[in-house]
C-alpha cells in the first residue's frame, strides 16, 4: 500500500466476504467518511421503568392518608378525655351543693339545740306507727285486778310513742286515732268445778274521768269444767277489737281470778297497734 501525500483523506478498508477492499476517497467525490458502530446496549425504557414511577408516586399518598388517620384518632381521644373531665367536674360540683344543703351527721343525731332535737324526736315518733306487745308476768304475792306485763322479755316491744306504765300495767298512747287492741289470758283451775268461772276485761282510763273506766271488751267464761270430774282444768279467753282512742288514754287488762293465771309468757299477752 503506497502513501499518497497529496490525498488529504486516508484510505479506508471495507470487509466484504472476508476480503479487504481499498476505497479511495478521490474516487468517491463528495462522500464524507463515517464509521459504523453496533447499536449500544441501552437500558430499555419499557413498562418496568414506568411501573417503578407509579409505585414511587403512591408512597407519599399512603403516608398522607395514614397521617390523617392518626390525627383523627388523637383528636377523638382528646375530645373524649375532655368530656370525661367535664363530667367529673360537674359531679364534684353536685356533691358540694348536696353537702351544703343537707345537715351534718352531728346535726342529725343531736339536733341544733335542745328544741331542734326535741322536734326531730317527736317527728320520728309520729312517722312510726304506734304499736306495743306485752307478755304476761305472774305476780306471786300481790294479786291485783289490773294485770302487770313484761315489756322486755321475748318478742315484747313498744314503738311509735306508746309507753308502758309499770305502776298499773297500762299502755298509754300519745296520738288519737283508730287502734286494734287485743288481749289473751290463760287460767289453770286446780280444782275445777261446774260452777267455776272468771271475767276478762279490757278497759280505758281517760284523762278527766279517773274514776269511770270505759269498758272496751269483756268476756264471761263459765261452764268449761266437767260435771263428773273434779280435777285441774285449763281455760283461756281472747279479746280483740278495733277501737278509737284519744291522746293520753291508758289501756288496761283485768281478770277476776288473777291467782289462777298460768306461768306461760306466751299464754298471756296484751297489745295494740294503730290502724
Amino acid at each position: 500500500m503506497s502513501n499518497d501525500q497529496s490525498n488529504p483523506f486516508p484510505q479506508m478498508l471495507a470487509v466484504d466476504g472476508g476480503q479487504f477492499q481499498h476505497h479511495r476517497p478521490d474516487l468517491l467525490p463528495g462522500l464524507v467518511p463515517c464509521w459504523s458502530f453496533p447499536p449500544a446496549l441501552e437500558r430499555p425504557r419499557g413498562r418496568r421503568a414506568g411501573g417503578g414511577g407509579g409505585y414511587a408516586g403512591a408512597i407519599p399518598r399512603l403516608a398522607t392518608v395514614m397521617l390523617l388517620l392518626f390525627v383523627l384518632v388523637f383528636a377523638a381521644l382528646g375530645f373524649g378525655g375532655y368530656q370525661i373531665h367535664k363530667m367529673q367536674m360537674e359531679m364534684r360540683d353536685m356533691r358540694k351543693a348536696k353537702t351544703l344543703q343537707e345537715p351534718s351527721r352531728g346535726e342529725k343525731l343531736i339536733g341544733v339545740g335542745a328544741e331542734g332535737g326535741g322536734k326531730r324526736e317527736e317527728r320520728k315518733e309520729r312517722e312510726e306507727k304506734a304499736a306495743a306487745h306485752m307478755l304476761g308476768r305472774v305476780e306471786k304475792v300481790d294479786f291485783r285486778n289490773t294485770l302487770r306485763w313484761d315489756p322486755r322479755v321475748g318478742h315484747a316491744f313498744t314503738a311509735g310513742g306508746v309507753a308502758y306504765q309499770v305502776e298499773d300495767g297500762a299502755l298509754r298512747v300519745n296520738q288519737s286515732g283508730l287502734y286494734h287492741v287485743y288481749s289473751r289470758v290463760e287460767l289453770i283451775f286446780r280444782r275445777c268445778l261446774p260452777t267455776s268461772a272468771f271475767v276478762h276485761k279490757v278497759f280505758v282510763m281517760r284523762t278527766g274521768h279517773p274514776l269511770q273506766p270505759l269498758i272496751l271488751m269483756e268476756a264471761h267464761r263459765a261452764g268449761f269444767c266437767s260435771r263428773a270430774a273434779e280435777h285441774a282444768w285449763t281455760a283461756d279467753s281472747y279479746l280483740g277489737s278495733a277501737v278509737r282512742l284519744e291522746e293520753s288514754d291508758r289501756v288496761l287488762v283485768s281478770v277476776s281470778h288473777p291467782q289462777y293465771l298460768s306461768h306461760s309468757h306466751d299464754g298471756n299477752f296484751f297489745g295494740l297497734y294503730q290502724i
